[in-house]
């Protein structure tokens, strides 16, 4: 088999059809290029120069051959390139898992974020349920999880990433709709749209708990797993329901959304990126210590949980 030292060597002879000139421009003598095209032609197996005392040509098979021999010069200083990029982690590829709720707002953000600090890195979005995510990152399916908490496993590490209010949603007309805040004592009794305890665990804890706390009891009329199923329901005036803060942004018509009154913590609603603590992905690398550093110039209180795995 020859190496790509010999094709560089056939090729320069082949461009300029003289040892002499073929050597100077590969900064060796002439006799050791004289080997090299003989050990590339007994690897190919047939002559690919002709050569005499006055001229030196192309055979039809060394015309062929010069072909495909620049062609693997090409592809070898690509991949040569390629792989530079990707240990600097300018290419590549990151894949991301993210849950229906945190695509409203932070998988936009992020998104952009990557595609202005890694504009040639390939970014695969792949939308799970935390618990998939979590499997897929120990499985080396993602990269990068948006997961609610919490997140145990040793060999997955926790980056808080954003915490919100809760709002109170309920349909245009309702009683409290005039109100321009809610107290959670007002809820008890009322008919209330809540996140299954199966398909949405950390919001059905989440409310469940703050409810808890609060001595209120209303009145669950339905339970669902998606954000935007709640706001179907609420519009629909099957009862009121707590939202994320970022909810809004969907400006669903039919519906109103409120401050809640005294709610403690005041952002209870935690979003955070997982990472496997082994990954050794430049480019997310990269990623993850421009966010590090846009969240610390932010000064954020509400951008870090203090929640470790």
């Amino acid at each position: 088999m020859f190496e790509l030292s010999q094709i560089r060597c056939f090729v320069a002879v082949a461009e300029e059809l003289h040892f002499g000139k073929a050597a100077a421009r590969l900064n060796m003598t002439q006799p050791p290029l004289s080997r090299q095209i003989q050990l590339l032609e007994h690897a190919v197996g047939t002559p690919l120069l002709f050569r005499s005392t006055r001229v030196v040509e192309l055979t039809p098979a060394g015309r062929r051959f010069l072909r495909e021999a620049r062609a693997l010069l090409r592809g070898a200083e690509t991949a040569v390139l390629d792989a530079r990029r990707v240990a600097q982690g300018h290419a590549g590829e990151i894949a991301i898992g993210f849950t229906a709720g945190s695509s409203y707002r932070d998988v936009p953000e992020l998104v952009a974020r990557c595609r202005a600090l890694l504009p040639d890195v390939n970014l695969k979005l792949r939308e799970m349920v935390s618990q998939a995510q979590l499997e897929a990152l120990l499985a080396g399916r993602l990269d990068l999880a948006l997961v609610r908490p919490p997140v145990v496993q040793p060999a997955l590490q926790w980056r808080p990433l954003r915490r919100e209010r809760l709002l109170a949603v309920l349909p245009e007309g309702h009683a409290y709709a005039e109100r321009g805040s809610i107290a959670l004592e007002a809820l008890d009794g009322v008919d209330f749209v809540m996140y299954s305890p199966d398909e949405a665990r950390y919001f059905y804890d989440l409310v469940s708990d703050i409810l808890r706390r609060s001595g209120v009891r209303p009145r669950h009329v339905q339970y669902v797993s998606q954000i935007h199923s709640i706001l179907a329901l609420v519009r629909a005036r099957l009862g009121m329901a707590l939202v994320p803060a970022g909810t809004t942004v969907f400006h669903y018509e039919g519906v109103v959304f409120r401050e809640l009154v005294d709610l403690q913590p005041a952002d209870p609603v935690e979003l955070g990126l997982v990472v496997k603590r082994d990954d050794d992905n430049p480019a997310l690398a990269r990623l993850l210590e421009d966010l590090d550093a846009r969240r610390g110039m932010a000064g954020d209180p509400r951008a870090s949980t203090g929640r470790a795995p």
